[in-house]
Parts: structure tokens; C-alpha cells; sequence
């Protein structure tokens, strides 16, 4: 079970390190209906021409979206939704310049990949499906990647031979490592969850300037770091 209090604490220790990455941090109150609404990844997709809202897959996760909408409102006007039958999970979302990897998963289903695949042309950007739903090691597409920028992506053992990935400079962490995936870079930094020297090495190796958060309460529920927030 997760530990309450050290959790706050490592969330605190989060937010600490996007405001040291130049960015301005905006918390909402908490709601102790919806648990899991820490996750505020999975509630929207956030580009620069809009927003498209979510229909998260786990059915009590969904007024989740109802929540966090006046708040995109305000900073976003262009807002879509998906609807039903569709289900999509902001985690399982990867942006890479103008092209979206869109993972079809145990949370996010055909008909919602599709939905966001029309917002986003809508938008002027390109997609592409990656099927993970036979993966036992991914809740969602970016639990086994994280893009860096400059063409780089770190990638889990599970996902290195995807054909969707090979035009990228791999970053392959080790079987052991695979929880790292989940980083996320921010303004020339790259904040990763620490107590996985193996993949901070590889990093330091291409010259990436890292941040090591403690992350271990928001694990034990299946949670990392892009997982925390949302990137306007």
C-alpha cells in the first residue's frame, strides 16, 4: 500500500522540479472521490492548436475528466472530446514534433485511438497506432517509452523492436531499468525516477542533464512521472 504522507512528499519533491525546469506550476484541489485523479495525464491530450478530453477506460476514473475541464477551459479554447463507445487514456499518447504515436491498449480502444486520430488531423498533426494490448508489461504506451527530443527515445526491451520506432536513436533500458521509460523531458532536462543508475549512465552518456525523483508511492499504483501532469 502506498504510504499517504510520503507520497505528498514526493509530489511536492515533483512539482518542485518542473518550477527548477522554468515552468509555472498550477495545482487543483484535491477530490477523495476519485483517487487515481493524481494521474492527471490520462484526462487530456493537450497540443498547441487544442485539446482533446479523454474517456478514460477505467469507468471510475471518469468524472475525473468533468474536473479537470474548467481548468483546460481556461487555457485552452479549443476543446473536443471523445465519446463513447471510445475509451483513451492520455498515458497512452506519445508526441513526437508534430506526429502522435497513439497506443491501443487495455485502457484506450480502437474506436477512441480513432476519434483522437481525426481531432488531431483536424489540428494539422499526423498519427499512428501502436497495439500493445497483447504487452502484460504496459498499462500504457509511454509506461515503455519516454521522448526526449532530437529524434531520441528511451524504450523498454518490450517495445525496442517496435516498427514504429526504428527511424529513432534508441535508448534501450535494461529489463530492470523498463519502469525508467517513463521520463520526461522539460526545457533541456530530463526528470527521471530515481534508483536506476544503469539508465541515468546511458543518459549522461549523450550529455542529458537529469533530475532523480523519488517516485515509489506513485509506482506501487501503477503511476510515473508523466503520469503527474499535463504540458501546456
Amino acid at each position: 500500500m502506498p504510504d499517504y504522507s510520503l507520497a505528498l512528499e514526493q509530489f511536492d519533491g515533483y512539482c518542485s522540479a518542473l518550477s527548477q525546469c522554468g515552468l509555472e506550476v498550477i495545482t487543483l484541489p484535491a477530490d477523495d472521490r476519485y483517487p487515481d485523479s493524481t494521474f492527471v495525464e490520462d484526462t487530456a491530450v493537450i497540443t498547441d492548436r487544442g485539446v482533446i478530453l479523454t474517456r478514460p477506460g477505467a469507468m471510475v476514473r471518469r468524472g475525473e475528466v468533468d474536473l479537470i475541464a474548467p481548468a483546460i477551459a481556461e487555457l485552452r479554447s479549443e476543446v473536443c472530446q471523445i465519446q463513447s463507445p471510445g475509451t483513451l487514456e492520455g498515458g497512452d499518447i506519445c508526441e513526437v514534433g508534430a506526429h502522435f504515436f497513439i497506443g491501443i491498449s487495455k485502457r484506450t480502444n480502437q474506436d477512441g485511438a480513432q476519434q483522437l486520430a481525426t481531432h488531431l488531423e483536424e489540428f494539422g498533426y499526423t498519427s499512428s497506432f501502436v497495439d500493445i494490448r497483447n504487452n502484460d508489461e504496459l498499462l500504457h504506451l509511454k509506461s515503455g517509452l519516454g521522448y526526449l527530443g532530437d529524434g531520441r527515445m528511451v524504450i523498454s526491451q518490450s517495445l525496442k523492436d517496435a516498427e514504429s520506432f526504428r527511424s529513432f536513436e534508441l535508448i534501450q533500458a535494461s529489463q530492470s531499468d523498463s519502469y525508467a521509460c517513463n521520463c520526461l523531458a522539460v526545457n533541456g532536462r530530463v526528470l527521471l525516477a530515481a534508483g536506476f543508475p544503469e539508465l541515468k549512465q546511458k543518459l549522461a552518456q549523450l550529455d542529458c542533464l537529469t533530475i532523480e525523483l523519488e517516485i515509489s508511492e506513485f509506482r506501487k499504483m501503477d503511476g510515473g512521472l508523466s503520469c503527474l501532469s499535463l504540458l501546456f
